[in-house]
């Protein structure tokens, strides 16, 4: 079982919730956390980003207004 799901899992004890966020705030103080979150975030968030875009081009609720802009979008990074 993860932390976080032991965090929120109702059958867990409260003593062992604790332990789960002390052990989640010691790994988010590493530095290596820090510089692994720092490297990704960006690219984390063009990708999703990305297919939310994609996503759009193929939404038939979508209006072709918005299509056009969410292509658009995606050929200036070279994801289509």
């Amino acid at each position: 079982m993860s932390l976080l799901a032991a965090i929120n899992n109702p059958n867990v004890s409260e003593e062992a919730k604790e332990h789960s966020r002390q052990a989640i705030d010691e790994l988010e103080a590493q530095p290596e956390t820090q510089e692994l979150r720092a490297e990704n975030d960006g690219y984390k968030d063009e990708v999703r980003q990305n297919a939310g875009y994609k996503a759009t081009l193929k939404n038939p609720n979508v209006s072709e207004e918005a299509k056009e802009h969410a292509h658009d979008i995606l050929e200036e990074r070279g994801a289509l």
